[in-house]
């Protein structure tokens, strides 16, 4: 007679069996995997990997031959004046959008995260929809937007009096940098006003309600609660900016090229047009350039982390 005891134990699958199953279940999870992996070693991590190499060998990228130099491509940019060029208008951009995009979203946020805003949603959607056009996209249709002869920009300055003839705004030097620094702005406004209405939503509502309750107004509420409450989204929000900031290849490729005069050339650009647009394609140069950038981006991850670490001390402080 079969006991209960012996149904239960007939029942439960023995070791091998949870063994086994764990086994096909890992097998179907690499099996799923392979596709992504496959795509991203060979695009995203190989070319990394052969970027190093690459800096130590001179090669212009058709031939087969690669003669090692050594240390001398990282010596050749580090006396190449256009790359320093391309470093100082990388920074400049970098300190001059993001504290303007911080701000400007901050102060869009707390006006659509206000109840009494009617049409707040449409409001949100219209300045997100700029994040989800292709990025070089926009930056072809920006070339007509600033055309100097017929571009509705100069249209309307001219029309309200402001300026007696059209302006090119991406072929002067002096003002390509800072009208590409608008376009830029504008693009990725939506993103950080997001982050910020995110932020928003974690100050607790019983907070505000026993400060209006203490007799607090309104300028009150944003100095005394909402502001200190988000220092820690602060120093998150402006260091993602930070290292946003660093990838605007695309935009400044199809708007200005690098031009003129290298006035918009990046070191993105710089890396670009030393190994794909020269006369002769120097990639050992370029690839000693990108390693050097890679090493500065790293840098800003890291100071990224520290004040993301930073961050979530304070809050919990709070």
């Amino acid at each position: 007679m079969i006991s209960e005891r012996d149904v239960l134990v007939s029942a439960t699958p023995s070791a091998r069996d949870r063994k086994r199953r764990l086994g096909r279940q890992q097998l179907w999870i690499w099996v799923l995997l392979a596709p992504t992996v496959l795509l991203y070693g060979t695009y995203t991590m190989y070319p990394i990997i052969a970027s190093y190499w690459y800096s130590f060998v001179e090669w212009n990228g058709f031939t087969a031959e690669k003669t090692w130099v050594g240390l001398q491509n990282y010596r050749d940019v580090f006396a190449d004046d256009l790359f320093w060029n391309s470093f100082k208008i990388t920074i400049l951009f970098m300190v001059v959008v993001v504290p303007f995009k911080v701000i400007l979203t901050l102060l869009l946020a707390l006006l659509l995260n206000s109840p009494k805003l009617p049409f707040s949603t449409f409001f949100r959607t219209a300045y997100f929809l700029p994040v989800v056009t292709t990025t070089a996209i926009v930056g072809v249709v920006m070339q007509f937007v600033f055309d100097p002869a017929s571009g509705p920009v100069n249209q309307m300055l001219m029309k309200l009096g402001v300026i007696d003839a059209g302006v090119s705004f991406l072929g002067d030097s002096t003002t390509a940098l800072w009208t590409a620094a608008g376009v830029y702005v504008w693009k990725w406004f939506g993103i950080t006003m997001i982050l910020w209405l995110a932020a928003l939503q974690t100050v607790p509502d019983e907070v505000y309600e026993a400060a209006r309750i203490d007799g607090a107004g309104a300028w009150q509420l944003l100095r005394r609660i909402t502001l200190p409450l988000l220092k820690p989204f602060l120093i998150i929000i402006t260091l993602l900016s930070f290292e946003s900031a660093l990838k605007v290849f695309d935009l400044m490729l199809t708007m200005t090229g690098g031009g003129p005069f290298y006035a918009t050339e990046v070191v993105e650009i710089y890396i670009y047009r030393t190994a794909f647009s020269a006369t002769v394609p120097q990639l050992g140069l370029a690839s000693a350039a990108a390693v050097l950038f890679g090493l500065f981006v790293c840098a800003v991850g890291l100071f990224q982390l520290i004040g993301i670490r930073s961050a979530q001390k304070a809050r919990q402080a709070q």
